[in-house]
């Protein structure tokens, strides 16, 4: 099973934030899935570090490498699928993730409601 990671499930699992699911950190630590942390991610995550909304510690990248996750880049094909998404969340960069999970077939962990109202399989 490939994993793609929502924004704060990174977030909560970098941290090991009690708010992370049993059912999440069961999925991400299994060794025989792999996890996928978006070039979405990195960019969200960055800059709301950069407006001061979120402190990151240390360097992101190297802490995601660390954790064996790998790097999903956003590609035009992820893009186009943007266009055939219906508006039930308005964030941006959580409909990119969402065309990136509907496009590629990834599971896409979330505590976010809204997103599991795409047709996308979730956790």
């Amino acid at each position: 099973m490939t994993l793609l990671l929502d924004s704060h499930v990174l977030l909560w699992w970098l941290s090991d934030d009690p708010k992370l699911s049993a059912l999440h950190r069961t999925l991400i630590a299994d060794e025989t899935g792999e996890v996928l942390i978006s070039a979405i991610t990195v960019a969200e995550l960055s800059i709301k570090a950069s407006l001061g909304k979120l402190e990151i510690t240390g360097d992101l990248n190297a802490e995601i490498a660390a954790n064996g996750f790998s790097f999903l880049p956003f590609t035009e094909r992820h893009a186009a699928t943007l266009r055939e998404l219906p508006f039930h969340h308005r964030d941006p960069f959580d409909r990119m993730l969402i065309s990136q999970a509907h496009s590629d077939g990834h599971v896409f962990l979330t505590s976010d409601s809204r997103c599991r109202l795409y047709d996308i399989v979730t956790r």
